[in-house]
């Protein structure tokens, strides 16, 4: 599937991903705090963050198109993108409940391998060697950050794998689907699906006594105001990364998802005391160096395609 030549704008779309990498570790932040200091479990922190994702994106829909913006051309699509995006969420929740937020970030980065093999694979993307180069190096960082010992490589350290594998295909669909919806539109029934999801997942681990998925409210005000700046920030960052992947090609804005780690380690050392060491130091500074890398090719290729163009 080709992106039309009105939305294609690979720079901006380089811009605008970089950003939302950078704001959305806010929201595994929150859910964190929720489960270690609020003692709320993940499914029951995920299902907030749905449900009012939910609550702050429909009323936007609704009154910039109505209710007719609701009828869909793809809706069992968007709804199973909610799905995924749900199941998705609720891993790495479980994960930052049991290991530091730096930590589950770096075993998490599989994820821009496995979405440039899908854009390649399905959509026809080319993707050249110093891209996949560029994106190679990024995950040498992470691994530099995360450190790898025996305990994080547990079964618990197997829940950002599959959390990875899922949003990329979460991250997959956002590029398949195209144009056929508005990004308001594909964002209000992913909350829809995401939701519908969580209460499912909800019934079926409380029925089994999981205690990750305990039945449970926030303690105080501050946490009942968290939850909703969790769904907030889920539902109009992810508006703003549909849009990103509505200007530029899967492959490259995949590497550009490494950003999350600079704010994951800052986040994390600010409010849960886990410090990064020099060597994380270090292992940032090669994942912004692969993002830039990516930004620099874009743009002298945009840069020769104009000249070409001119030349005509």
């Amino acid at each position: 599937m080709q992106q039309s030549q009105s939305s294609s704008n690979p720079m901006r779309g380089m811009v605008l991903m970089a950003g939302c990498m950078l704001v959305l570790p806010v929201m595994d932040a929150i859910a964190k705090y929720m489960a270690t200091v609020e003692g709320m479990s993940p499914a029951q922190v995920t299902f907030y963050r749905f449900l009012f994702q939910l609550a702050s994106t429909l009323p936007f829909l609704l009154a910039l198109r109505g209710f007719a913006a609701l009828a869909a051309k793809r809706p069992w699509m968007n709804l199973f993108r909610g799905a995924l995006h749900g199941a998705a969420s609720l891993l790495f929740f479980m994960a930052v409940k049991y290991m530091p937020l730096a930590d589950v970030f770096a075993i998490y980065f599989v994820e821009p391998f496995i979405l440039t093999a899908l854009s390649a694979l399905f959509l026809g993307e080319k993707v050249g060697w110093r891209r996949w180069l560029a994106i190679v190096v990024g995950f040498g960082g992470a691994m530099i950050v995360i450190q790898p010992s025996y305990e994080i490589f547990g079964l618990t350290a197997l829940l950002p794998v599959a959390c990875a594998f899922l949003f990329a295909l979460y991250m997959f669909l956002n590029r398949a689907i195209g144009d056929a919806d508005s990004p308001m539109t594909m964002q209000t029934l992913a909350g829809i699906g995401g939701t519908l999801f969580m209460t499912a997942a909800l019934a079926v681990g409380t029925s089994a006594g999981d205690v990750n998925f305990a039945v449970s409210l926030p303690t105080s005000w501050l946490g009942l105001l968290l939850l909703a700046l969790l769904g907030t920030i889920s539902g109009f960052i992810h508006l703003l990364v549909v849009r990103a992947f509505r200007m530029a090609p899967l492959s490259v804005l995949a590497p550009f998802q490494y950003f999350e780690i600079i704010a994951a380690v800052a986040l994390g050392y600010l409010f849960f005391d886990e410090f990064p060491t020099a060597s994380k130091w270090l292992g940032i500074l090669i994942i912004v160096g692969s993002g830039l890398f990516i930004l620099w090719r874009e743009q002298k290729r945009a840069t020769g395609n104009r000249d070409v163009g001119a030349g005509q």
